[in-house]
């Protein structure tokens, strides 16, 4: 049974989500203080957390970047704030979803089966593993490398944790090394569980990337912004400052 952490003060809201998600089939805990989550998600260890954005003892946005230094659990933040400069907060604060109160619950549910499905991918049998090895190319000896098996970035030999639409968006540039990819390509790459995703959303997840992959994020060599249309993965420096229209 999958376990659900329901952060929400309002306690009718907290109740119905519960209810409903109960209903469903999942085990459901609940806490009305950002402190009361943050000690919960330690013992409870969920499978994903609900998070609302306004807490009366602490910013939503601080727990859920607290959340993410300590864990990959999927965070889907439910707030009444519907501006898109909050979901990109969010976003650069470790969220892997956003729904704007009122919601439809039969929607949610949809959404945390969909992230609750991605987080819980197990290792591949030997043909789905060989497969999934001939549709990525050789990577020995390269800076970044996938650990299949955990969803992890492999970068210069130590492991780095992303969301799932980092992980998605790397998992694309490094099977297709060299090759340019529009913002809409990489929005329809990760679009089923990162459904707030726009290009402004696309620009913060390189951003991200970029942070963990780089030497330094501010001159970017691995993934390059091509002027005008989107980007591209360079998997080897020598080439990085050879292709025509590409920039920092």
């Amino acid at each position: 049974m999958y376990k659900v952490l329901v952060i929400e003060d309002d306690v009718m809201m907290s109740d119905m989500l519960s209810m409903y998600l109960s209903e469903e089939g999942y085990l459901v805990k609940q806490a009305g203080l950002a402190e009361e989550g943050l000690r919960t998600a330690n013992e409870f260890e969920p499978d994903i957390v609900l998070l609302d954005l306004m807490l009366p003892d602490r910013d939503g946005m601080e727990v859920c970047s607290t959340l993410r230094e300590r864990s990959h659990v999927p965070i889907m933040i439910l707030s009444m704030k519907s501006e898109v400069s909050e979901r990109v907060l969010a976003l650069k604060a470790g969220a892997d979803d956003y729904m704007c109160k009122p919601f439809s619950m039969h929607e949610m549910t949809a959404r945390v089966e969909a992230l609750i499905r991605r987080s819980h991918i197990t290792a591949p049998e030997p043909e789905a593993e060989a497969e999934a090895e001939e549709a990525l190319p050789v990577l020995n000896g390269l800076p970044i490398q996938l650990d299949l098996e955990r969803r992890l970035l492999l970068v210069r030999g130590k492991l780095v944790e992303t969301t799932f639409s980092e992980y998605e968006m790397m998992k694309l540039f490094l099977a297709h090394p060299g090759k340019v990819f529009s913002r809409e390509e990489l929005i329809n790459a990760i679009r089923g569980f990162d459904s707030f995703v726009t290009d402004r959303a696309i620009d913060v997840h390189i951003v991200n990337l970029r942070k963990k992959i780089e030497h330094n994020p501010k001159e970017p060599r691995l993934i390059r912004t091509v002027w005008g249309f989107g980007y591209k993965y360079t998997a080897d420096y020598s080439e990085a400052g050879r292709n025509a229209g590409v920039a920092d």
